[in-house]
């Protein structure tokens, strides 16, 4: 298992769901080559950015962005600094350590409950 896997299986999951239908990843972090990491810094990826994004008001915020970590894997300091700054900016920030803890969060975000077990793990 990885963060890749997880963040992989949240999408496997939650893919029929049509309020989700826009949620998306922000590709800002693996290993890449310098060349590669270059060209995505003058396209506009930006480190430190939160891995997923649902762009959907509910509960006062302006949107859901989720970091997903695996293991022992914690916050990096510009992590921290782009959770304080959306924050501020009227945005819900929460760190998922696996799939169906993320699908908790968006469900909680959106105040919905999962009855329907295709999308449990």
């Amino acid at each position: 298992m990885s963060e890749h896997y997880e963040q992989s299986e949240l999408f496997r999951l939650t893919r029929s769901r049509p309020e989700l239908r826009w949620m998306f990843a922000i590709p800002n972090g693996g290993l890449r080559s310098k060349a590669t990491a270059a060209n995505l810094r003058r396209s506009g990826v930006k480190a430190g950015v939160w891995d997923i994004y649902l762009p959907r008001p509910s509960k006062g915020y302006h949107g859901l962005f989720i970091e997903m970590k695996y293991g022992k894997n914690k916050l990096t300091e510009l992590q921290q600094e782009f959770f304080e700054y959306a924050t501020q900016q009227g945005y819900l920030c929460k760190v998922a350590y696996s799939a169906d803890e993320a699908i908790e969060i968006i469900d909680e975000y959106l105040g919905s409950e999962v009855h329907d077990e295709k999308y449990k793990t």
